[in-house]
């Protein structure tokens, strides 16, 4: 009995003296987002689209693998009104990354702009399939009362 008893001493040692080494050390750096993702975030929330091109352009040279950056750069693009090459980066987003709900999103909101109802209908049947609970999907719940409008408009 005394030997259990040891042991579970022993042991329990061992995990305190464990967990106060890792108590020690530093937390792990949370990875650095590139600067001119950054900065090209910062300019679409202030509405400006030609600075974010330029820096969201040199992101995606940067990190072509990147379906957040290719999203935002396809969303400034729409927003200057340069549909094809808005297009090709929602596409390239979507190739990188397939389940991407902002580039579905901003996808169907490019389609709306070109008077494509029945392609925005399908990113927003993606984005229905994406987010199966109602009301835990901002990109759903954007991208349908964009359609919504869309049809009182038409």
């Amino acid at each position: 009995m005394k030997s259990l008893w040891a042991v579970a001493v022993l042991s329990l040692s061992l995990v305190f003296v464990q967990s106060r080494g890792f108590a020690d050390m530093p937390e792990p750096k949370a990875k650095s987002e590139n600067p001119n993702v950054v900065a090209g975030r910062k300019a679409v929330e202030a509405k400006d689209y030609k600075t974010a091109l330029g820096h969201l352009t040199k992101a995606v040279q940067e990190m072509p693998n990147d379906a957040d950056a290719h999203s935002m750069l396809g969303y400034s693009y729409r927003k200057v009104g340069t549909y094809d090459k808005s297009m090709e980066h929602y596409q390239r987003a979507l190739k990188i990354d397939s389940n991407h709900r902002s580039a579905h999103e901003y996808l169907g909101e490019l389609y709306l702009d070109m008077n494509q109802l029945p392609n925005a209908e399908k990113q927003l049947a993606v984005l229905k399939k994406a987010c199966p609970f109602f009301g835990t999907c901002e990109e759903y719940d954007d991208l349908k009362k964009a359609v919504d409008a869309y049809k009182v408009k038409k």
